[in-house]
């Protein structure tokens, strides 16, 4: 394995966020390269931190990174933090102080060529975070119908092209299976008018995105562990999440959104039926977006959002 490279986004505003307690437990649920993990380190004494990944490169790296922590205040866990709810039933029955999710690709990911997630660079197509899951990008670029890739690309990628693009990958694959980036790139680019083909972001960008999200289900997970995590909160425990997409920002709001306004039903119900409580309290009324100066340090902070929420003190 190379060298687990990753600049944390955001990374003195989100842990600030979390006040933590140096005897609390604390969930990181991507762990990444651990930039996150190291600094929640520094802040914790007695306490603990569960983090997970379900990356095995992100796994390595953090026992060699973090080997006197490991059994003693850190624990790793290798699998999706979708698995939150049932591994944590084991882990920290007592509950939560803290949580954090950040839902960007590790830079370690986008720049080792045979992991499939960069268009600049030749590998087979793969892109699986977790690479013992058995779809890859090659099944989804070979396998999925025009009007399945037409609506991941349009949905998942915010692609205007999304038709086009979908119907140059069936054209192609009918001759042979695409199987690299590279060769993918070159259709997508086809399928674009010339006139943007030189002008601005590359012409991929939007349709790798889109597939990858696709393979690792990355919008799917994201309502699953909420769901689980934020019950695990102690009250006051806060929730710290980092997006990087417009639709993993939408489903963090509104689950947030859900929790704060509890009740739902019609105001001319004599009796709520819904059942719904407020359970959160929105701290950040507007995402925390980079400074200044990390967007000139790390350019791949650019789209990065920070939701926070704090658990109700009184249910």
């Amino acid at each position: 394995m190379e060298s687990f490279s990753h600049r944390p986004v955001l990374l003195y505003e989100t842990v600030d966020a979390l006040n933590i307690k140096p005897d609390g437990v604390y969930v990181d649920c991507t762990l990444g390269g651990g930039g996150h993990t190291a600094l929640l380190l520094s802040r914790l004494k007695e306490g603990r931190l569960i983090a997970f990944d379900q990356d095995a490169d992100a796994i390595d790296n953090a026992k060699k990174k973090f080997a006197d922590e490991i059994g003693r205040r850190l624990i790793l866990v290798h699998c999706n933090f979708e698995e939150a709810g049932t591994v944590l039933s084991d882990l920290a029955p007592e509950g939560l102080d803290g949580v954090m999710m950040d839902l960007g690709v590790s830079s370690h990911q986008f720049d080792t060529a045979e992991r499939g997630f960069s268009y600049h660079m030749a590998a087979p197509l793969d892109m699986r975070m977790d690479q013992r899951a058995q779809r890859t990008a090659k099944d989804v670029v070979n396998t999925y119908s025009k009007s399945r890739l037409c609506r991941i690309l349009k949905e998942y990628g915010e692609e205007k092209y999304a038709l086009a693009i979908a119907e140059k990958i069936c054209k192609a694959r009918e001759t042979a299976p695409i199987e690299t980036t590279t060769k993918l790139s070159e259709i997508i680019k086809s399928a674009v008018p010339a006139k943007e083909r030189f002008e601005g972001k590359h012409p991929a960008r939007r349709s790798f995105q889109a597939i990858r999200i696709e393979v690792n289900r990355e919008l799917e997970v994201i309502e699953t562990a909420l769901d689980a995590l934020i019950p695990r909160l102690h009250a006051g425990g806060r929730i710290a999440v980092i997006t990087f997409h417009s639709l993993e920002d939408r489903i963090v709001k509104d689950a947030f959104a859900r929790r704060v306004s509890g009740c739902t039903c019609p105001r001319d119900f004599p009796v709520c039926v819904c059942g719904f409580q407020k359970t959160l309290d929105v701290v950040t009324r507007k995402p925390i977006t980079p400074s200044k100066q990390e967007l000139e340090e790390n350019s791949r902070s650019r789209s990065a959002k920070l939701r926070v929420a704090e658990k109700c003190r009184q249910e």
